[in-house]
């Protein structure tokens, strides 16, 4: 079953417009210890994204958590050319909303459905930010997930001449 595009409308934290894979985590990212802005992996042992990379991918969470230095820890991802491509978030404090600026990425939060249910890891978005609008174009379904309605049959299998 192919899911249709789906458009989200929220507020901008950082304008821009970026197309890319979505990476969601359905918990908050830690940015001192939670993530190595070198490798633009998350890091945190216990977290249900470790060892994925955000870089270069539209990064979807619920929103920071830690300390202060959450900004600095995502700053240093853009320094090192590892940084998520946008970032969507459904909490706003003070650390996500300037993370988000010095990272230097489009960013949009408060849409108006939860982008963690909406938007799946895999999906196609589009993040305008200067609009505040997301456009998730669903993955397609794996080629696992497909039932396949042929049938082989040894009698009409053909021999090798």
């Amino acid at each position: 079953m192919h899911r249709k595009p789906v458009v989200l409308h929220g507020r901008t934290v950082v304008p821009g417009i970026v197309e890319g894979e979505a990476l969601v985590s359905s918990a908050t990212v830690s940015g001192w210890g939670g993530i190595d802005p070198a490798r633009g992996v998350i890091i945190e042992r216990r977290h249900p994204l470790y060892g994925q990379s955000f870089a270069g991918r539209i990064l979807v969470f619920p929103g920071a958590k830690g300390s202060s230095g959450w900004s600095g820890f995502f700053h240093a991802t853009r320094l090192a050319g590892t940084a998520p491509l946008g970032m969507i978030f459904v909490t706003v404090t003070s650390k996500a909303a300037l993370g988000a600026v010095v990272t230097r990425v489009p960013t949009l939060t408060a849409l108006d459905a939860d982008p963690l249910t909406v938007i799946r890891t895999g999906d196609r978005v589009t993040l305008d930010a200067d609009m505040g609008t997301v456009t998730i174009h669903p993955a397609p379904a794996p080629a696992s997930a497909l039932v396949s309605t042929s049938v082989h049959h040894p009698s009409t299998a053909r021999s090798p001449r």
